[in-house]
């Protein structure tokens, strides 16, 4: 049978580290499925990385890594995906979600000639104000992106070896993130759908901040809708001037000038519309900075991710 590589994404997870390893050898054994299981820790600051390199030494089909610092975990799996040596390729999360147990349908599904499978989710245990701003992203995402993205979300994907040397060779892993880099592959990918549980991490580190990082990732890296709303925002406005232009002309010229009642000074309305369109100006040139940015940030050629070698002296 064909190997499955699973990547656990660590990240200060000494804690559950070993349940989670025990509960992937239980499943992945009784199923008879051959399997290397790589530990990408995520440059945490406890003990993680120590306890993964003891299972290392304990298990031949463990391999530890640690990035260099924290990237989060899109780039652990992009990261994961680089030293995979199986036949396809899932990331799972150090709180055990999906559960091993899930991954075990869509590796089925792999084997029946699939190359590309998600594991998206049905619905999830979160709060109310989360799973509003989730859903509520993922609904704009899917209107204004290339891509099509699920209401809820993606929690994993399976690759084959086929799309894993692609991702691998022609996926450069900056201000990027993974599931919008598969999804434009094609492939005609096929997605299981599963009950998310509440996590069983005491406080999650997936803060605000890297969530909000994640989402402009996404939008910047699979939308040029803001560009394309920019040009079409200047046309709006300028039909919208040109008719004023004549309107106003017209009134001068050949109309009552009193005919509003009241006639401003002329400051005022000089006033409102440089405001107006210096704002509008600002606001263009922000989100084609976001883009020139991104432009600059790639033809530096940085890696999005760093390896850290192994200590062969230990």
């Amino acid at each position: 049978m064909k190997k499955l590589s699973v990547i656990l994404l660590s990240y200060f997870s000494q804690k559950n580290i070993i349940s989670v390893y025990n509960n992937i050898v239980e499943v992945l054994d009784k199923n008879d499925i051959p399997f290397e299981l790589i530990i990408m820790d995520d440059g945490s600051g406890d003990n993680s990385f120590q306890i993964a390199k003891e299972l290392e030494k304990k298990d031949n089909r463990v391999s530890a890594y640690q990035l260099s610092r924290n990237y989060t975990s899109d780039y652990s799996v992009f990261a994961g995906f680089s030293v995979a040596k199986g036949d396809c390729a899932v990331a799972i999360s150090d709180d055990g979600q999906p559960s091993i147990n899930e991954i075990i349908p869509i590796y089925q599904e792999w084997l029946k000639g699939a190359k590309i499978v998600f594991l998206k989710r049905r619905e999830r245990d979160d709060p109310p104000v989360s799973k509003f701003f989730a859903k509520t992203f993922y609904s704009i995402m899917d209107k204004i992106s290339d891509v099509k993205f699920p209401p809820a979300g993606i929690e994993t994907v399976l690759l084959d070896r086929e799309v894993l040397e692609i991702i691998n060779s022609r996926i450069h892993p900056i201000n990027t993130a993974v599931f919008p880099e598969v999804l434009r592959l094609g492939f005609n990918p096929v997605y299981f759908s599963y009950h998310r549980p509440v996590s069983t991490v005491e406080k999650s580190r997936w803060t605000f901040k890297k969530k909000m990082r994640l989402a402009k990732n996404i939008f910047f890296s699979s939308s040029s809708f803001p560009i394309r709303f920019i040009s079409f925002l200047g046309v709006f406005f300028s039909l919208i001037s040109f008719m004023l232009i004549v309107f106003y002309t017209y009134i001068n010229v050949f109309g009552n000038k009193n005919f509003w009642g009241y006639i401003p000074p002329g400051w005022t309305s000089t006033v409102l519309f440089v405001s107006f369109f210096s704002g509008l100006i600002l606001f263009a040139l922000g989100i084609i900075s976001e883009y020139i940015w991104r432009i600059y940030e790639e033809v530096k050629n940085r890696p999005g991710y760093i390896i850290k070698k192994k200590d062969i002296r230990k």
